[in-house]
């Protein structure tokens, strides 16, 4: 059995390797999207280079991959929860260090590159409780809206994450592995963004002030 569940795991990897916002923006503008603004391949980079369609549809795919890895290690292998757990952290870390992304820098060493894994890390949650985008999602929205920062908004769905997952463990509803694996991912997402947080501490990080352009539009013409 464990044999077999195993076998998930590469899997669960290279799905989270397919770089959804390069391909979109190639095929929408044929811009390399590494080469633009932070240089990573998630949703908010995508909308930077391509639009808002771009970015939405990019997010949709994230979402898509952590979901279909989760689905892989429960559904097609019927793996036990400690390795669907990791099937969720592999997703993760595929869409941050993607294989089909990996260049070799001056040194000759790998270098992987990809997103900050916030979209792929609400793919694994709706594919360990279906509703907590219902949770999610909102809580995402409002720190994007009321905050303004992208980084801290992705933050804010892992530790939405960990929070569904620790709650549901408490009251044993779901195993606590999936709990560690919302620490897990919030530990990845926080290590992916490490520059933005950096920004964020001297005041230099980019900020959308959603409020603003909503109650004076006029400032943004």
């Amino acid at each position: 059995m464990y044999m077999t569940a195993f076998l998930s795991l590469p899997i669960a990897y290279l799905i989270g390797s397919i770089p959804s916002g390069l391909l979109i923006v190639k095929i929408a503008t044929g811009k390399d999207l590494r080469k633009i603004e932070s240089g990573r391949t998630g949703g908010t980079n995508a909308m930077r280079a391509a639009g808002p369609l771009a970015g939405l549809l990019t997010a949709i795919l994230d979402i898509s991959k952590g979901a279909a890895a989760v689905w892989v290690g429960k559904s097609l292998f019927s793996s036990p929860d400690w390795i669907v757990a990791i099937n969720g952290l592999l997703v993760i870390l595929g869409h941050n260090y993607s294989a089909f992304l990996a260049t070799k820098n001056k040194a000759g060493r790998l270098r992987f590159r990809g997103g900050a894994g916030g979209a792929t890390t609400m793919g694994v949650a709706i594919g360990l409780w279906v509703n907590s985008w219902l949770v999610i999602l909102p809580i995402a929205v409002l720190v994007y809206i009321l905050i303004g920062y992208a980084s801290l908004t992705t933050i804010s769905i892992a530790l939405s994450t960990m929070g569904i997952f620790t709650v549901k463990a408490i009251n044993g509803v779901t195993p606590w592995v999936y709990a560690i694996l919302g620490a897990a991912a919030v530990a990845t997402v926080v290590i992916a963004l490490k520059p933005n947080i950096q920004r964020l501490k001297e005041g230099t990080e980019r900020h959308v002030n959603l409020l603003a352009r909503i109650f004076n539009p006029k400032k943004f013409k």
